[in-house]
């Protein structure tokens, strides 16, 4: 046993199961351990204290590990109160790890968990932070600035993070360098697309599995989780119709053969999906003419995509965990899945191994980019291309898959500085 007792999970009883599902997940993750492998003996994250808030799931303990062996020291909690898998919790506070992280928190116990990530022994404790959604870097900003300057840098998992720091940054409220992990093509496009396009259908069977063929969905975004979201329904036999904003993106769903429409003439549907990274999408106006029993769930941005306030008015009756009947003045009901938060965490297990693989594998780079470097100006930065490129071809690796390479002289041509791969295993760029 290596645990110490600086930590908070929900039962110890399941480190067994933990092991298990974290060496099912590692069997899709072998791009990390090669990283990793290659990386270990120089310990690039030797004296990283890191402060951590990302779902608390088995693909997270597999990251933990890797930082581990790469020389960091962690603290880490959950960025969902729904999100954590108890057995992965158990599994790493095990390994020695804080983790404060269990599924079911109330507000009040997340808020307390980001601050054990911060502080240990009542002392301020990280010189790093890792983000998923912005909340552990706000807290850190409104309620400890005193220890800001103690940071050196933010790595940010996620579309909703970077927002916030964006808002931030315009009110000059930002003072530390923010790493735009979510920013690289192959995070964005495998967690948000790929990622998002198996693990929604995923939630939706495990709340209430039901049938999708024929059904009438609605989809309110169509970035890349909206268009994941949209195309595995419609694949599944659902007639989607897609809401947005964005006048290119809505034009791009027409021309991939989805109908668009506003949200007020697509509220007669049997399932409504939220992924548009914005507030109050749906709200009370639009749910009293849905149709009765109709499917509330959340792809997008933690729990306010869905207006739960307004809804949570009415008289509600727990189904089964994480489904909530709300009964409707006009005698009309509504089913709400994960309280509004995201469905594919709170009624599943989030993304596939090998979608969190290529993530978290990007986090990897940008942690040893962040500490090695001299300390970056203030604001949102963007990682290299060439490390983009070195995670889709560690992965095209474990796929078995081999490309082309550019000549000398076609390399020339477009002005690409290089003719072979760019080196899998180095943070220049």
């Amino acid at each position: 046993m290596n645990r110490n007792f600086d930590y908070k999970v929900r039962d110890l009883g399941l480190i067994a199961q933990g092991e298990t599902d974290v060496w099912l997940a590692q069997l899709n993750m072998g791009a990390i351990s090669k990283l990793v492998n290659a990386l270990k003996d120089s310990r690039p994250l030797a004296g990283m204290r890191l402060a951590g808030s990302l779902n608390m799931t088995v693909h997270t303990s597999v990251f933990l590990d890797a930082l581990v062996e790469l020389g960091a020291e962690l603290r880490w909690s959950s960025s969902n109160s729904l999100s954590t898998q108890d057995h992965a919790a158990a599994y790493s506070a095990n390994k020695g790890i804080p983790v404060f992280a269990w599924k079911g928190q109330s507000i009040q116990e997340y808020t307390w968990c980001l601050e054990q990530t911060l502080f240990k022994e009542n002392t301020f404790w990280p010189n790093m932070l890792l983000d998923d959604g912005g909340d552990l870097t706000e807290i850190l900003h409104v309620r400890f600035p005193e220890h800001v300057s103690s940071v050196k840098g933010v790595s940010e998992e996620t579309t909703s993070g970077i927002v916030k720091y964006r808002n931030m940054l315009q009110q000059e409220l930002l003072r530390l360098p923010v790493m735009d992990v979510n920013g690289t093509i192959t995070k964005s496009t495998f967690d948000n697309l790929y990622g998002c396009r198996e693990s929604l259908i995923d939630g939706l069977k495990r709340s209430l599995n039901i049938m999708i063929a024929g059904k009438l969905v609605t989809v309110c975004g169509y970035g890349h989780v909206g268009e994941g979201c949209a195309k595995i329904l419609r694949s599944y036999g659902a007639q989607v119709t897609v809401t947005e904003v964005d006048p290119i993106a809505a034009l791009k769903a027409v021309m991939e053969g989805f109908k668009v429409s506003s949200l007020d003439n697509a509220l007669d549907a049997d399932i409504f999906v939220t992924a548009t990274g914005n507030e109050a999408v749906i709200n009370l106006q639009h749910i009293l003419k849905m149709r009765n029993n109709a499917i509330l769930c959340n792809m997008g941005h933690r729990d306010i995509e869905v207006n739960v306030p307004e809804l949570s008015v009415f008289p509600s009756t727990t189904i089964k965990p994480q489904v909530q009947k709300f009964d409707l003045p006009n005698k009309h009901s509504v089913l709400l899945l994960a309280s509004g938060k995201d469905v594919n965490l709170g009624c599943a297990t989030g993304h596939s191994d090998f979608a969190m693989s290529v993530s978290l594998t990007n986090q990897i780079y940008s942690l040893i980019r962040l500490w090695q470097s001299p300390k970056l100006p203030n604001g949102i930065h963007s990682l290299p291309r060439s490390i983009d490129e070195s995670v889709a071809i560690l992965h095209l690796n474990e796929l078995n898959v081999n490309i082309d390479k550019l000549t000398a002289l076609q390399a020339q041509y477009i002005g690409r500085s290089f003719v072979t791969r760019p080196d899998l295993f180095s943070i220049e760029g």
